[in-house]
């Protein structure tokens, strides 16, 4: 990576609306020309990547979520903005041995024997260095970009950014302080690393025992706020990932559902940011899952209403998941309610109809299915309408994300059986 991709980040709440406004129009420009929007792309993903915080994370969901971008700019836009994922615009070496040395009260050199100058990652918060701690083990060290808070505050101060984040996770309007409140605290919370390193000791209780689904060791002496160090862990990468044989794919397949709704009914919480590079791949369908910086955890009465909708959809039981849909949204009865049973129905697909094939029409049917309905919500008189609860809008995240990314893995899978390894049966 060369030296031009070390620029300062702007931290202005101005500055970074002025940068979105100019990719707009630039955007804009290129569809109105009918082009295949390759120079949009690009300037896309140049300004996102200099932005980070969550503008940059809005240009991540655009580059791999089915349904995001329009069909005939999609191959363009994913190209351009698949950076976005792994390699943004870094910090300079001086910045991050600096931020390293402050945050753990040591120089580098007592704190590691090699550190890797040149990161072997850089995303929209952080950016990750291969060291080797003094005895022996290889390891990432994760540390925030300098000025990186500022930027986000400066992101969660505008209701364009988070309008547009939350239209990526199904909420076309920002009616809803708590939905808003959802949105600032998650992304609040992805700059705290020690929270960050208390939820991988959480996902790593819930999946032990499991031999296939693999959380990174914590290092928790060399851990700090701004600074978050795990094992080194290597392997194939999402992209390699999707060209290894069908039965590889579907080994992989099977360990990513059972990590994310185990972690859900089991362990009560779930990994909202599932985009392809969290992902690392090993032989006999081992997946080591990466970045727990946003985790959403699921109120206890959702807990076991969501176990239900689970259940029912394995069952077949279509009553039985129209009731939990019922209770999991916190519905009234009207249009919205038949509306979001209907949806909620197609989401469950792979359950009902196990085994299934996600494929990428599917997973985007689903993108423009929300859309769809929340226009014809907006037509409804109040007495039918309800609000979402809050922490639906990174349910649908990690729905949307993830089905995008097991369509990339084409398989078809036996997901009821998979569930059916740590779901409770009905009561």
């Amino acid at each position: 990576m060369s030296d031009e991709s070390i620029k300062k980040i702007p931290e202005s709440r101005l500055g970074r609306l002025a940068r979105l406004a100019k990719l707009g129009v630039t955007a804009g420009a290129s569809a109105l020309r009918g082009n295949d929007g390759k120079a949009a792309a690009d300037k896309a993903a140049e300004v996102l990547g200099t932005l980070r915080g969550l503008a940059a994370k809005v240009g991540q969901m655009a580059s791999y979520v089915d349904g995001v971008v329009p069909e005939a700019q999609r191959e363009a836009y994913e190209a351009s903005l698949r950076m976005l994922r792994s390699q943004a615009p870094r910090s300079s070496a001086a910045e991050i041995r600096a931020m390293i040395e402050g945050e753990l009260g040591a120089s580098i050199g007592e704190l590691f024997t090699d550190f890797t100058d040149e990161p072997i990652a850089s995303a929209s918060i952080g950016q990750v260095h291969a060291a080797t701690l003094l005895d022996g083990r290889r390891v990432a060290v994760k540390v925030q970009h300098p000025r990186i808070r500022e930027a986000v505050e400066s992101d969660l101060a505008s209701a364009g950014i988070l309008e547009n984040f939350a239209a990526l996770g199904g909420a076309r309007r920002l009616d809803s302080k708590g939905l808003l409140e959802v949105i600032r605290s998650r992304f609040r919370e992805e700059l705290d690393y020690e929270l960050e390193a208390t939820r991988i000791t959480e996902f790593t209780r819930v999946h032990a025992g499991d031999p296939s689904a693999r959380v990174p060791v914590l290092v928790p002496e060399r851990s700090s706020k701004s600074v978050l160090t795990t094992e080194l862990v290597t392997g194939l990468t999402f992209e390699e990932a999707c060209e290894r044989p069908v039965s590889e794919r579907e080994a992989w397949a099977e360990t990513m559902w059972r990590f994310v709704f185990k972690g859900n009914m089991v362990g009560g919480m779930f990994n909202a940011d599932p985009h392809p590079g969290n992902y690392i791949f090993h032989e006999g369908g081992k997946v080591t899952f990466l970045d727990y910086g946003c985790v959403q955890v699921i109120p206890a009465d959702t807990i076991g209403h969501a176990t239900a909708l689970h259940r029912a959809a394995c069952d077949g039981d279509e009553a039985a998941f129209a009731d939990s849909v019922r209770k999991v949204l916190k519905t009234k009865p009207g249009r919205q309610e038949d509306l979001s049973i209907a949806y909620s129905r197609r989401c469950f697909e792979p359950l009902f109809d196990s085994p299934f094939r996600i494929t990428r029409e599917y997973a985007g049917g689903l993108v423009g299915g929300m859309q769809e309905m929340a226009k014809e919500v907006r037509k409804l008189p109040d007495r039918e309408v309800f609000a979402m609860p809050s922490e639906m809008l990174f349910m649908n995240r990690l729905q949307f994300g993830f089905y995008s990314v097991l369509a990339r893995l084409d398989v078809t899978i036996d997901y009821r059986r998979v569930e059916e390894e740590f779901l409770p049966p009905a009561t």
